[in-house]
């Protein structure tokens, strides 16, 4: 009971780890505390995934390999419910991984090991980020609109030639922005910093594989895009 009171009157934001290494789960556990999350720890796939879809978190800190259900599984399972933000951790550094961890809905991934406050500073923005998004209030829905792309800023939804699709919540962070500023070309870092909030160190490929998946769901053609195209050497520019 003081616990919950102590997190309502702060206001606290809940972080479910799931990790089963206890040595690291604790460390993150002890400086996500020092900032003022309220943090819960499961130490097995399936009841990571099982708390995860019963309970309500702001994020979620997710490790790849677990015993019972892995990373991957909980995942998708996770996005096909609930569009909470997911921090993917693992000490497998292919990028393989990293493209399959993107491609099912996670927000971000961090390879181990990594400082504490390096996952400190990811988790705000990414939280942060949500919050800004969330927290929108409009009278009317704000609308994007460019050859047969809606976009509805407000409601968050996406139509293709008046077919909805759907679109996780950085996939439609990174083709809302990109609509918004067409004919401009950003460079892969630039487009980190402003969907990620944060700078890429060397993770160029989160970009990349967003762009992938956008692409998948907006061009008839993903070989010869008619909406982002590719700056050999440079970046992406939406064209109008």
């Amino acid at each position: 009971m003081y616990v919950e009171k102590m997190r309502k009157e702060k206001n606290m934001s809940r972080i479910l780890i799931i990790e089963d290494e206890e040595a690291i789960a604790d460390l993150e556990k002890d400086y996500l505390e020092l900032n003022d999350f309220e943090v819960e720890i499961e130490n097995s796939g399936d009841t990571g995934l099982a708390t995860a879809l019963s309970e309500e978190f702001d994020l979620i800190i997710l490790d790849l390999m677990l015993p019972g259900i892995d990373g991957f599984e909980i995942c998708k399972r996770i996005r096909e419910e609930k569009d909470v933000p997911i921090l993917m951790v693992s000490a497998k550094k292919d990028d393989i991984d990293k493209i399959r961890g993107l491609g099912l809905g996670a927000d971000d991934y961090l390879t181990k090991p990594f400082s504490p406050s390096e996952l400190v500073a990811r988790v705000k923005a990414h939280m942060a980020r949500y919050a800004r998004l969330v927290g929108t209030h409009t009278k009317e829905n704000d609308m994007v609109e460019i050859r047969g792309i809606r976009i509805d800023k407000t409601a968050r939804r996406v139509f293709i030639d008046g077919a909805e699709k759907t679109f996780t919540t950085k996939e439609f962070d990174l083709l809302t922005f990109l609509a918004e500023n067409p004919n401009h070309v950003f460079t892969k870092e630039e487009l980190f910093r402003e969907i990620w909030d944060m700078d890429s160190i060397g993770d160029i490929a989160t970009v990349t594989v967003h762009i992938k998946k956008i692409r998948e769901k907006i061009e008839t053609d993903t070989s010869k895009p008619q909406y982002i195209e590719t700056i050999w050497g440079v970046g992406y520019r939406f064209k109008l």
